[in-house]
């Protein structure tokens, strides 16, 4: 489905309000942790788990504690509170990186959440030899810089204009790794249009049901990316939404639907 990034809205103040689900979706992470468990099995590779804005490694803690749990040594980025591309921090992380890299002697599969995941896109560009497969939550990669909700948080807490991210045509491209793409239609923080990955050979879209904030922790999220995780250096293939899973993973080139259209009317953009 090919989207105009360039028209995008923010979410409406509905989705933003309903972004309380982010709580629901963490009892289902714990209800349904005895069936996650039962997801594909890791082969130890390292994984590393950027957070999104305002967050900090506490965020991201129930999804590196199931990684670990499948087999994974999943690890957090180690630099606090997630305050945006301040001087020092895109250094910082590709030290982690190759920190990780050279301690297990293996590529280092990279997921990011919301604004992680443009991280680690771009960190995925600076050091593509220690990069197996990146795995993005929510990202705003491909959208129009105020088609958001936090653009105004971002700039109070990274002191610069949301605009001034640059080469912001070159982040629409897929990186130089495996590439997947996980959003939701229902996202009230982010406009789930700009979350899609562009198509190719190694790229690949997944459409969930759920909020912006339960991400981390929404349990078709964590089986989507321990599937993923789960595959083979050198053997990346897209995702099998067929049979059952159909029914969890909507087609993510379907027209919007009457729901979403609905949530995003102009009775509740104002």
């Amino acid at each position: 489905m090919s989207v105009n990034t360039n028209q995008i809205n923010p979410p409406s103040k509905l989705l933003l309000a309903l972004e309380a689900r982010g709580i629901w979706e963490l009892q289902a992470f714990f209800a349904l942790y005895p069936l996650l468990r039962r997801a594909p099995r890791g082969d130890g590779s390292p994984v590393l788990v950027l957070p999104g804005l305002s967050a900090s490694d506490v965020s991201t803690r129930p999804l590196r504690t199931y990684l670990k749990a499948q087999g994974y040594a999943a690890h957090g980025w180690k630099l606090g509170q997630n305050r945006g591309p301040r001087p020092g921090v895109e250094d910082a992380m590709e030290a982690r990186l190759s920190e990780l890299s050279q301690r297990y002697q293996r590529k280092v599969s990279l997921i990011g959440w919301s604004l992680g995941g443009i991280f680690a896109r771009e960190l995925a560009r600076r050091l593509p030899s220690a990069v197996r497969q990146v795995i993005t939550l929510g990202s705003p990669f491909a959208s129009e810089p105020k088609a958001s909700n936090a653009w105004r948080v971002y700039e109070f807490l990274s002191d610069r204009k949301v605009e001034d991210w640059p080469d912001r045509e070159g982040m629409k491209l897929p990186p130089p790794a495996p590439s997947t793409a996980i959003y939701s239609r229902t996202d009230g923080v982010v406009a789930w249009q700009g979350c899609r990955e562009q198509a190719s050979s190694t790229t690949q879209n997944i459409e969930v049901e759920g909020s912006h904030c339960g991400l981390g922790h929404n349990p078709a999220v964590l089986y989507a990316i321990a599937d993923r995780l789960a595959q083979k250096e050198g053997e990346w293939r897209p995702f099998d939404r067929s049979g059952v899973r159909g029914l969890v993973y909507p087609d993510p080139d379907r027209r919007e639907d009457n729901c979403a259209s609905f949530f995003r009317s102009r009775s509740f953009a104002s």
